[in-house]
């Protein structure tokens, strides 16, 4: 064998093994991973069904109409760039600040289940209950990378219950990383490329 071509497999071997590590991580976070996904779609039937001051209504628009303005007049690969800038950098901090006893990633997920209940509330009284089936695609594989990255930040903040906390905060660290990079990025790339094309497109 060519040491070029060696050196292609040694690489290959590597990043399946990383891969392969990345998911047993997150099956065995899978509890806190429920957990996340059970307060999130408790916190989106809140947001659907209970009515919210209009301060609020008014903030929570402000702020997606904040978001179309900067994406106003983006190609379709800036627009792209755009959506993944955004949710990549939420779900790292969001996953690397959940040593913080668990703080971020609770109450990131109590605001973004609240947000998306209700936007589809404000969809539904607006278009109708067909609207929901133009926001469903765009969280496809959005929502399972938000929920890996939340769940996977609320682990970390257990490392305070461990006998050796130094050294459970560096191994949640590490396997933290690996999942990111091998799991929660690709998904956001999908996400991304689909919200884009939808978006830019108006599928």
């Amino acid at each position: 064998m060519k040491k070029k071509d060696f050196k292609k497999e040694k690489l290959s071997v590597f990043f399946e093994k990383q891969y392969k590590a990345s998911w047993k991580y997150v099956r065995e976070s899978k509890n806190f991973i429920y957990s996340i996904i059970l307060l999130f779609f408790v916190f989106a039937v809140i947001g659907f069904f209970v009515p919210v001051p209009e301060s609020i209504q008014v903030q929570i628009l402000e702020y997606f109409e904040s978001i179309v303005a900067q994406t106003q007049g983006l190609s379709w690969l800036e627009l792209i760039s755009f959506l993944l800038n955004n949710n990549a950098v939420s779900g790292f901090f969001v996953l690397f600040s959940g040593f913080a006893l668990g703080i971020f990633p609770i109450f990131s997920t109590i605001i973004n289940g609240f947000i998306l209940g209700f936007a589809s509330s404000f969809a539904v009284s607006n278009g109708g209950i067909f609207s929901l089936w133009k926001i469903l695609p765009h969280g496809i594989f959005e929502l399972p990378a938000i929920f890996i990255s939340f769940g996977l930040g609320l682990k970390f903040s257990t490392f305070i219950f461990k006998k050796n906390k130094w050294e459970a905060f560096k191994l949640f660290l590490e396997k933290s990383i690996l999942a990111y990079v091998f799991i929660i990025l690709p998904l956001l790339v999908i996400a991304a490329i689909i919200e884009g094309t939808l978006i830019f497109f108006r599928f």
